[in-house]
């Protein structure tokens, strides 16, 4: 079923897509295992890969995408007031301190054994919505400072709306606040994850992008974790009803819908 949801997503046209937690379990690393040996990735598309930001987790992700052309690493951490203090109980230092040594251990795995890939950074700062701001741009900008990306070579910095506490134009007055103070702007590539708790993820990612975001993650017809992200099929028609072309296929809409259901089993 992954297989096939994975292949249907090549054919819609979509370039960049998550294919797996490769520490979550070993059906997910042989998945992804497979699709690279079996050169299964076309060269213009990115796979991207999620770990959060612990050594084992770290280590086991890299050994998994070794081969791949292009791959976005993609690691995260919670800096949420909430779940530093009852999940974590460690200061605002201590969790910057994750994300640091995380995305140091990373760059050395990149430039020991992913030197024959395309790698690209995303960081999340997780449960951004219940963050303070200029942490969550502090904790950022303390992971670009390892990484030290480029205009050319920018790095992916992912806000997540983890749990969808406010109004959309709230959300993207917090994107337009992180576009206006992060030093390195035109080194990065802000990206937004929302979820749909209060079913305004569409809304969110909309007013995130006219605030300034540069990229939206999602899910076909919004099957994501928890309350759901972001429905891809309704983003991507509702940009072709205003004249903007999303470069993916929805023409065959039925097709996609069976599939979806097929591979989700969720109707």
């Amino acid at each position: 079923k992954k297989m096939l949801l994975f292949q249907h997503l090549l054919r819609l046209g979509y370039k960049e897509i998550e294919v797996g937690f490769p520490a979550a379990s070993q059906t997910e690393y042989d998945f992804i295992r497979h699709i690279i040996e079996e050169n299964l990735i076309p060269d213009d598309v990115w796979i991207q890969v999620l770990t959060q930001a612990r050594e084992p987790l770290i280590r086991r992700t890299v050994e998994c995408v070794t081969g791949a052309k292009n791959v976005v690493l993609h690691i995260y951490n919670s800096t949420s007031e909430l779940q530093r203090r009852v999940v974590f109980n460690k200061g605002r230092d201590e969790i910057k301190s994750m994300a640091v040594e995380g995305v140091k251990l990373l760059k050395e795995l990149r430039d020991s054994q992913l030197t024959a890939c395309n790698v690209r950074l995303e960081y999340s700062p997780e449960s951004f919505t219940g963050t303070e701001l200029d942490y969550a741009v502090e904790v950022s900008e303390a992971v670009m400072d390892v990484w030290q990306p480029t205009p050319e070579d920018q790095v992916i910095i992912n806000v997540p709306a983890t749990v969808e506490m406010a109004t959309p134009n709230v959300y993207a007055d917090q994107i337009e606040w992180v576009c206006a103070h992060l030093s390195r702007r035109d080194c990065v590539c802000i990206s937004v994850h929302p979820h749909n708790d209060r079913g305004t993820g569409t809304a969110a990612a909309e007013l995130a992008m006219m605030a300034g975001a540069d990229r939206v993650e999602g899910c076909l017809f919004g099957n994501g974790e928890r309350t759901g992200n972001v429905c891809l099929v309704t983003l991507a028609l509702n940009l072709f009803t205003q004249g903007i072309d999303p470069m993916v296929d929805f023409s065959n809409l039925d097709e996609t819908i069976g599939i979806a259901e097929y591979c989700t089993e969720l109707k």
